[in-house]
């Protein structure tokens, strides 16, 4: 598992102090200072705008201090903005802060010096910052660990990271805490009645699997459900060259729940927790899946192949009938579903659906105070025609080419039952660009938000649930026509 070395126990040897400053107080912090350093900030032409930051000059010439400029309020990003682009070197902040900012500024400090280096030594360093007094150390490296770590793998090739990769990552959460691991692989899947999965995977040299992790005994049932599709061709469907290049994030879902999923174990969240992957390559081969075949899941529901570019949601019928037959308090999915989503909100900002108004609302609360903003988007009924066939029950693409984030979604939600409160996250799990925190490249998105709900969901069922290092205390409980398919369907990607 990934470790966290941009933070430091100790300020031994030369130490830059770190000078933060909320931008409501830049101009009485400026005015405290002496003439010679005010008159350098000027010379400098620096603007006082949150993560920005000024090296000010010690007398020997050397980086005396550095000034960094916050946001007023929690500022949850700021910090990750230096580790990468301050010297190398040990700084320390010169600041009280209360233990809710010194854990925000350590997690971000860690999430700002990721960077990935499995092929390449990296160009540099990033500067280490000695442990702010009052951080939640514990939690603050399991956080970001568990962030590192999915971007690790999301950022992995997919020639390094195919289904049985990402198996093996899961095996190494799992025995790392004494969770029961399972894996169905190949032909065994079909005996085991994961038809969907078998389909999708089974035109490609590396067999498709489904992963199976249990952990705990006591509170709550959360189901947790990832996508692994470790690298989408679109099947016969095929997508363009352009197309392909960023589909080694097609596992992105996975990587979500197995990033989570270790943060509930590490901090002990008082829940029984279940996390099913569906880990599959889209390949093309003389055994792939065609288009209009007709399909058989795991719920008995025939699923007419509209575009076999569209098969996470496939893959994810699936595991998520699966998952619904624990009667679980929760199911969670996250997938790189649709560009539809991307088209509507960007790369920035994932999209919910949710059967469940006091889940939704709860979530959308704690994303706000987490500072890492995802937005409802409706499961709106009557699209559901949409998604009919004249030949089976279902058909996995949406007629006309309109709405396609939200058919995918009613498409996941024929395989729930509709008393068990479900959540769908349609993600990028990349950053398009490079902000404080958050580089260029794969990324978590939501984790701490859905974390701090499940974590409110076991302390109302009477456990004790670890308090999130890195946002604000979580909230106890939340405010309560046919038409014949056309040859090939276009599913936006």
């Amino acid at each position: 598992m990934a470790e966290i070395s941009a933070l430091t126990d100790r300020a031994a040897g030369k130490t830059a102090i770190i000078h933060p400053v909320a931008r409501s107080q830049y101009r009485n912090w400026l005015k405290g200072q002496n003439a010679s350093l005010r008159n350098w900030i000027a010379a400098t032409d620096f603007k006082a705008e949150p993560a920005r930051h000024l090296l000010l000059p010690a007398r020997d010439g050397g980086i005396g201090s550095v000034l960094l400029i916050l946001e007023d309020g929690l500022d949850l990003w700021s910090w990750g903005a230096l580790p990468q682009s301050i010297p190398e070197g040990r700084y320390r902040i010169d600041a009280p802060l209360t233990p809710l900012q010194a854990s925000a500024a350590a997690f971000a400090w860690a999430l700002g010096a990721y960077s990935f280096d499995r092929y390449r030594k990296p160009k540099r360093e990033p500067a280490r910052l000695v442990w702010p007094k009052n951080a939640n150390r514990a939690k603050v490296e399991t956080m970001a660990a568990a962030v590192h770590w999915v971007r690790d793998m999301i950022n992995t090739p997919a020639d390094d990271m195919g289904p049985a990769e990402l198996a093996a990552e899961a095996e190494r959460l799992a025995k790392a805490n004494d969770a029961s691991f399972k894996v169905i692989v190949g032909d065994a899947l079909l005996k085991a009645d994961y038809p969907s999965v078998h389909a999708v995977g089974r035109a490609s040299s590396r067999p498709p699997r489904l992963i199976d992790i249990k952990w705990g005994t006591k509170g709550p049932k959360i189901a947790l459900v990832g996508k692994g599709v470790c690298f989408d061709s679109g099947g016969l469907d095929l997508k363009p060259a352009a197309g392909m290049l960023q589909m080694k994030k097609d596992m992105g879902g996975a990587a979500h729940v197995l990033g989570l999923a270790r943060m509930i174990m590490e901090t002990k969240l008082p829940v029984r927790l279940r996390v099913l992957v569906p880990a599959v390559e889209n390949a093309v081969s003389g055994n792939a899946f065609h288009p209009l075949d007709i399909l058989k899941t795991r719920k008995g529901i025939s699923v007419e192949v509209g575009n076999t570019d569209a098969e996470g949601r496939l893959i994810l019928s699936d595991a998520l009938t699966e998952a619904d037959r624990d009667d679980p308090a929760l199911i969670v999915d996250f997938a790189t579903l649709t560009g539809a989503a991307r088209v509507a909100l960007g790369p920035e900002l994932p999209a919910l659906f949710s059967n469940h108004d006091a889940t939704a609302e709860s979530l959308l609360k704690l994303a706000i105070e987490n500072q890492e903003p995802f937005w409802r988007l409706p499961l709106h009924k009557p699209y559901r025609r949409m998604l009919d066939s004249k030949i089976a029950d279902i058909n996995n693409v949406g007629d006309g080419g309109f709405a396609g984030a939200i058919t995918a979604a009613l498409f996941l939600n024929e395989f729930v039952r509709p008393t068990t409160p479900w959540v769908h996250f349609d993600i990028m799990a990349a950053n398009a660009r490079g902000r404080p925190g958050r580089p260029e490249g794969a990324d978590a998105m939501g984790l701490r938000a859905v974390y701090a709900h499940i974590a409110n969901l076991a302390t109302a069922n009477g456990g004790d649930a670890a308090e999130e290092p890195v946002a604000p205390a979580p909230v106890k409980k939340a405010a309560a026509a046919k038409r014949r398919a056309p040859a090939r369907r276009r599913a936006r990607r």
